[in-house]
């Protein structure tokens, strides 16, 4: 209660009731990304997308779902200075394990996003991923008690879905995003440093549901929808990343997705067609009213 208190201008707080514009911003608010591939936008134009507009803590000039998410506080009139600090493959224990000299500082925001399958070694175990969400929230909360830490709950494969050997193989698409989600909500009722969950995962599914995205990437694609996965089946594509941030942003500013409109800057530079722009804004709003 305490840590809520001492925040300001809060996403969760906005979103609670509605997605509402926040209000212009003096000084800039600092934020961090904490993750891997998918949070770089690995395998798409994503990856080096304005690499000079964030600060990549690692110096491999990465500009990723996190430049994205710059590009559309700029256009919705905000000022965030943002950061990043990335490992391909690895989830949040090993940024636990071998970064936090670079990582603990105070912040205002800090977003976590933790291995696809949980555990890279016990897929779908959730233990090593809540334990070190925590871990990561105690101290960033050190740092800053007034910071606000939010998890990612990311989409889930389809080459596990589809193809791979696992807790998923054969099973809805939906089944691995629900665990996904589960493994976050609970590191967040573990752990008072914790204050929400992005249910990115969620916003892919909704898209597949409503005809924006095709769902199995390896029967063809539909006309008309954009495939959220790229050419592994794994990583996000262009349009995957893009919905990501869309989710990202709609939750750290309260601002609604939708406003960026058919106009938006980082849609066009990367080839997301005015059309297929608003459909994914759409789809963050929607999931981001839902919760």
């Amino acid at each position: 209660m305490i840590k809520l208190l001492l925040k300001t201008g809060l996403a969760c707080a906005l979103l609670g009731a509605s997605i509402a514009p926040a209000a212009a911003q003096e000084k800039p608010r600092t934020i961090l990304f904490v993750g891997n591939s998918f949070t770089y936008g690995g395998h798409s134009a994503v990856h080096y997308y304005r690499g000079d507009a964030v600060t990549d803590l690692n110096n491999e000039r990465v500009g990723g779902m996190p430049a994205l998410f710059k590009t559309f506080t700029e256009q919705a009139g905000l000022n965030y200075n943002v950061s990043l600090e990335t490992i391909g493959g690895q989830g949040l224990d090993r940024h636990y394990q071998t970064k936090r000299a670079v990582l603990n500082r105070a912040w205002d925001v800090v977003v976590l996003q933790g291995h696809s399958m949980l555990d890279r070694n016990q897929p779908g175990d959730p233990r090593l991923h809540v334990a070190n969400a925590a871990l990561l929230a105690a101290m960033f909360t050190a740092a800053n008690p007034a910071v606000d830490v939010e998890l990612i709950a990311t989409w889930a494969r389809a080459d596990m879905v589809y193809k791979k050997k696992g807790p998923w193989l054969g099973k809805p698409v939906t089944v691995m995003t629900a665990d996904l989600r589960a493994a976050s909500d609970l590191a967040k009722r573990s752990s008072r440093d914790i204050d929400g969950v992005i249910p990115v995962g969620e916003a892919w599914t909704r898209a597949m549901g409503e005809g924006v995205a095709d769902p199995n990437p390896y029967d063809g694609k539909p006309f008309g929808q954009v495939d959220l996965w790229t050419y592994d089946q794994y990583h996000g594509s262009t349009y995957g990343y893009y919905l990501e941030a869309l989710m990202v942003f709609g939750k750290i500013t309260g601002v609604d997705p939708r406003t960026l409109g058919d106009k938006e800057r980082a849609a066009d530079e990367l080839g997301i067609s005015p059309s297929e722009a608003v459909a994914l804004q759409r789809v963050a709003y929607e999931q981001l009213a839902k919760g």
